[in-house]
């Protein structure tokens, strides 16, 4: 349940030292709570006036208002804590995926990002609200209670003394259990975040091949898979709750029997027994509490997992080793023996055939040593492009056709070595360069526009456009935009993502780059554009 990164959080060691003060605090108000209890109890017993005990039940209720008071605190505390924690881990996750780019995105998968963005960072807030206070409150409340109770009697604190293992031992075996099915769990909801946002993405490539219902049926498998994972948790979360209660009564039973026996011949009394019984609970509460919390935040503890694995991902940040120039009709680009992969298991592996001079792919039968490497590959790509030229890079769905053109514009980085590419005959392991980016304009296959009007859309990639640039952009777009050239600074609606790759080509033509890199299926422009 606890990871040793978590004590690397920012103000960890403020925020341990003041939840160990507040337990302090706490465990002899639970003392003063249930000393003053037995002393009413008894006084009342003893058919004393009201006005005798008065004075110990006003400070029963004093220690009891304390309590309250500390829980209350402590909990204001930790969600305050909490949440200025995930707010930090959040923004952190976010520059690391920004730094990180596409490379990143496509090892732990765009619908685990945005999910761990979501609704993991309340789970990891649940988490650090719980599990601080728990864990501080299980290390110092019970042995503040059991030294008292060994003054009271040493066989009700040995009774419990012995118990306390077997519980920790229960607990560990249970747990570990706990924590082996729910990492399954989480998994599988991983992988159910990421068949589902590719589903919504390939749909209309699935329904043009008719396999959507083919994998409609794999959606439905993994949410069934993940279903019965689901519930394979639940139920070593009860047996563990089911153990912990089981336990715990039992051995309040025997200190309860032990405690009667004594009063019964005479050699126990009456206030010290009462005390024993009061207090007995709450010796056992904090790892009843602790067990509990422990199944309902392992999702959080997973999630919090997942995140510190992302910060410290390794990225290849841009370099500058690209000497400074300007792509002209003399400028040549070579790629040599260029390989990549993602690291996804269990899907076809392709590879680029040499021979076919990057028009054709061909699928690469798998062998023994192949079920090991891992999916998506490029391997020994070869290109050479000399000048201004218009090259189309052709393959089925899933050949790779992205991923190359990924690498290209320096958002993924291939296996390293240092001859990866030659730009002017200068040797390069990777395309995040800054003096190589001048030089290109990367589009997408899927475009995005922002909630804001065409104009602004339009100069986004050069937001000091002149009104002269803007207008012959306008021209270009005149006429088959719903919303014409004279409504250019109307916010867009909602049926204008039939042009948005036209607005987003031409967005892109409005800066100081060279070549254009596009990956543009099915393009709906009329036959006679040239762009």
């Amino acid at each position: 349940m606890i990871d040793k990164r978590l004590f690397k959080l920012p103000k960890a060691k403020i925020m341990l030292a003041m939840l160990a003060g507040l337990m302090f605090l706490q465990a002899f108000a639970i003392l003063g709570q249930g000393i003053f209890l037995a002393r009413a109890i008894v006084g009342s017993w003893k058919r004393q006036s009201f006005a005798n005990i008065a004075e110990d039940v006003l400070t029963f209720l004093i220690f009891y208002l304390l309590r309250q008071g500390i829980n209350w605190f402590q909990k204001w505390y930790m969600n305050r804590y909490a949440n200025q924690t995930t707010a930090l881990l959040r923004q952190q996750l976010l520059n690391k995926t920004y730094d990180g780019g596409i490379a990143l995105v496509s090892r732990i998968g765009t619908g685990n990002l945005v999910s761990t963005l979501l609704d993991g960072m309340d789970e990891i807030s649940n988490y650090l609200s719980l599990i601080f206070p728990k864990l501080i409150s299980l290390a110092i409340v019970p042995w503040v209670i059991l030294i008292y109770i060994f003054t009271l009697n040493a066989l009700s604190g040995w009774i419990l003394l012995l118990v306390f293992p077997l519980l920790i031992l229960f607990m560990i075996i249970l747990g570990t259990a706990a924590q082996s099915k729910a990492s399954k769990q989480y998994a599988g909801y991983i992988k159910l975040q990421n068949h589902f946002v590719d589903a919504l993405r390939g749909l209309s490539t699935l329904k043009v091949l008719g396999l959507a219902k083919k994998y409609g049926n794999i959606v439905y498998k993994n949410s069934e898979n993940y279903r019965k994972k689901t519930m394979g948790v639940l139920r070593v979360a009860i047996l563990s709750t089911f153990t912990l209660d089981f336990f715990t009564t039992l051995s309040i039973a025997m200190i309860a029997m032990f405690l009667g026996i004594g009063l019964i011949n005479g050699n126990l009394l009456l206030y010290p027994s009462l005390v024993i019984l009061i207090l007995s609970p709450e010796y056992f509460l904090p790892i009843r509490d602790f067990g509990n919390d422990f199944h309902a935040t392992l999702n959080g503890k997973n999630a919090l997992g997942q995140i510190f694995d992302i910060l410290v991902f390794p990225t290849t940040p841009q370099e500058n080793q690209l000497s400074s120039f300007t792509w002209n009709k003399d400028s040549v680009f070579i790629a040599n023996n260029v390989s990549f992969n993602y690291s996804h298991i269990d899907q076809d592996h392709f590879s680029v055939n040499k021979n076919a001079k990057m028009s054709a792919v061909v699928k690469k039968e798998q062998t023994s040593a192949d079920k090991t490497h891992t999916a998506d590959e490029l391997r020994n790509v070869n290109l050479k492009l000399t000048g201004f030229q218009k090259v189309g890079i052709i393959g089925p769905t899933g050949a790779g056709k992205t991923t190359l053109m990924r690498i290209l514009a320096g958002f993924l980085t291939p296996h390293l070595k240092e001859d990866n590419f030659t730009i002017n005959g200068q040797n390069l392991a990777q395309l995040n360069q800054k003096n190589w980016q001048n030089q290109i304009t990367y589009i997408p296959q899927d475009p995005f526009m922002f909630a804001t009007s065409i104009k602004e859309n339009l100069t986004f990639y050069n937001p000091n456009a002149s009104q002269k640039e803007i207008d012959e952009l306008v021209k270009m777009l005149d006429g088959r935009m719903s919303d014409g050239s004279g409504h250019i600074n109307v916010k867009i609606n909602k049926d204008a993502h039939i042009e948005m790759e036209e607005v987003n080509i031409v967005s892109k033509m409005d800066c100081d780059s060279g070549d254009t890199a596009c990956k543009i299926p099915n393009l709906p422009m009329d036959d006679d554009d040239d762009f």
